[in-house]
């Protein structure tokens, strides 16, 4: 049997814990759904370092809310269930019926057309509040075309700049 490489077992501890934390949350959530007499599947997944949850079927918009602040609170609060159980801070992703997945989609689209504006007219721009998820997928995008962002204000009216390239 080869010996595992020094990079390799931290790797693996990781992702071992990261599917305890999905077990750990899958389980809040399932005694959640139960209470609220809902329906719906739960797949559990390892991304970006992170623990992922998606919940599907049923109708589950209501948990969702209107821009997500629903489904922002039940994040938080299975987050503190995983920390409370295992007495580690968690970073779990929660999705319910794709909102997250959609809004991704549609955020990486208004990043690109920012960037191209940004690249044309060599000004910044500043986009609107955005809660810490989307200043994530926009400051990710943003950086994957080769330019620069960065956050400014307090929360909840917090947004990202884009810069120009130097």
């Amino acid at each position: 049997m080869p010996e595992k490489t020094e990079e390799e077992t931290p790797k693996k501890s990781l992702i071992a814990r990261l599917e305890e934390e999905g077990d750990v949350a899958a389980d809040y959530l399932e005694g959640l759904l139960d209470i609220a007499d809902l329906d719906g599947d739960i797949d559990i997944d390892v991304e970006n370092e992170r623990a992922a949850l998606a919940i599907a079927g049923g109708k589950l918009g209501h948990l969702v809310g209107d821009r997500g602040e629903v489904l922002d609170a039940l994040q938080e609060l299975t987050r503190l269930a995983v920390h409370t159980s295992l007495g580690e801070r968690s970073r779990l992703m929660l999705d319910i019926d794709n909102f997250r997945s959609s809004k991704k989609e549609e955020l990486a689209k208004l990043a690109h057309e920012i960037a191209e504006e940004v690249k044309s007219t060599g000004e910044q721009i500043k986009l609107k509040p955005m809660n810490a998820f989307e200043r994530k997928v926009i400051h990710d995008t943003i950086q994957e075309i080769g330019l620069t962002s960065e956050s400014e204000g307090e929360e909840p009216n917090r947004c990202v700049v884009v810069l120009p390239q130097e």
